[in-house]
């Protein structure tokens, strides 16, 4: 029985720190994002509160007209801003999805060399007691 216990322990003890792995390559992978967004949508406030405050002093609409392409050029480059980081942040999610991935994998192979291990162990202890 004891053996038993030992083994579950030591599955349940790596379980855990594979969790705790994921969980943390999860975390830093949505840190970045928000971190990426954050700072996009900060650039494109402080751009067009600028802009704001330029088309505030527009009294006439030659004034308008010399502004008007400005204004379209800030939301374009708001707009590109918001598009980099989203690509970004997916480019990230998929580097860590490959990262979850590949420790998903490393523990299950652990885990089957372990069972066949003790499927070896097991055969060689059968086979001397036929003996």
């Amino acid at each position: 029985m004891y053996q038993f216990n030992d083994q579950f322990t030591k599955a349940a003890s790596q379980f855990a720190d594979a969790a705790a792995n994921v969980n943390r390559l999860a975390l830093q992978n949505a840190e970045k994002a928000f971190g990426l967004h954050l700072a996009a949508v900060e650039e494109n406030l402080n751009a067009a509160f600028a802009f704001a405050g330029e088309l505030i002093e527009v009294r006439d609409a030659e004034g308008l007209k010399a502004v008007w392409p400005k204004g379209i050029q800030i939301a374009r480059a708001n707009a590109e801003r918001s598009f980099g980081a989203a690509q970004e942040a997916f480019a990230g999610t998929v580097k860590t999805n490959e990262a979850i991935g590949a420790l998903a994998k490393s523990q299950f192979e652990q885990a089957g060399a372990q069972v066949k291990a003790e499927v070896e162990k097991a055969t060689k202890a059968a086979s001397k007691a036929a003996k």
